[in-house]
């Protein structure tokens, strides 16, 4: 460990986190997130398998997203040119206010459809939900997707070239895949068996929101590093489920 970069340890450090958040979520009362009913497995087992997969599955893409987004120029997730206040403090607060946000919109969206507002995990499920995916998205959507299909893209296809153009539109790609990622979980809150049971206007309430945070956080992730889009979809979370979900 003591010959790894500073980025590369708390690289470990956040995927070994990331793993006993989902190991641990398993435990935690989850509302409406989880309906009664019977799990293939028992919950330590469903623990480990969650844990697996943080490390496995996550750490990897994330790992190679790492490395490709050092090829492509972006800054690594501990580089030292970079304050804490742009590293933390900005980011926790472009996070409250979309956060702030979220609950503002779904309250006026939420009119428009019958579904009524978007619910939230109970607390404590809630804030061990925001950790993780303030760790577990960015990793695959920013880290990963992004570096992954700009460099493919731009670095191998075009060679090297248009890679401020190509970075938003696959910006845009990454907010929307992440926005539909959203739907099948919503469909099994509201006890829907298919998309086209879903109002329209719901759909378009949960990509709006989810797009908003997406394309926030690419910005942050070219602009400065990882922690930052981490930053912010954390305290966005906080607000948005945490918060939100204790009024």
């Amino acid at each position: 460990m003591t010959n790894l970069s500073p980025s590369i340890k708390i690289y470990i450090g956040l995927i070994i986190t990331l793993a006993i958040l989902a190991a641990v979520n398993v435990f935690l009362p989850q509302g409406v997130f989880l309906p009664v009913q019977e799990l293939p497995v028992s919950r330590p087992g469903l623990s480990l398998v969650n844990a697996c997969t943080a490390l496995i599955l996550y750490g990897g893409l994330g790992f190679i997203g790492l490395k490709l987004s050092k090829k492509l120029g972006f800054s690594d997730i501990w580089d030292s040119k970079f304050s804490n206040t742009q590293r933390f403090l900005n980011p926790a607060l472009v996070g409250i206010a979309t956060g702030v946000f979220f609950i503002f919109a779904d309250a006026i969206l939420s009119k428009f459809h019958t579904s009524g507002p978007l619910p939230h995990p109970p607390f404590p499920a809630s804030l061990v939900a925001s950790a993780a995916a303030g760790i577990g998205e960015e990793l695959i959507f920013r880290l990963f997707f992004i570096s992954f299909f700009v460099w493919l893209i731009s670095y191998v296809i075009l060679k090297k070239r248009w890679q401020n153009h190509i970075f938003w539109i696959v910006a845009v790609l990454s907010a929307l895949a992440f926005a539909l990622g959203h739907i099948p979980s919503g469909m099994i809150l509201l006890g829907l068996n298919s998309v086209n049971e879903i109002p329209f206007a719901l759909i378009a309430e949960i990509v709006l929101l989810n797009g908003v945070i997406s394309l926030f956080a690419a910005y942050y992730f070219r602009k400065f590093e990882f922690l930052a889009p981490a930053g912010i979809h954390f305290w966005s979370d906080v607000v948005w489920h945490v918060i939100r979900g204790m009024i």
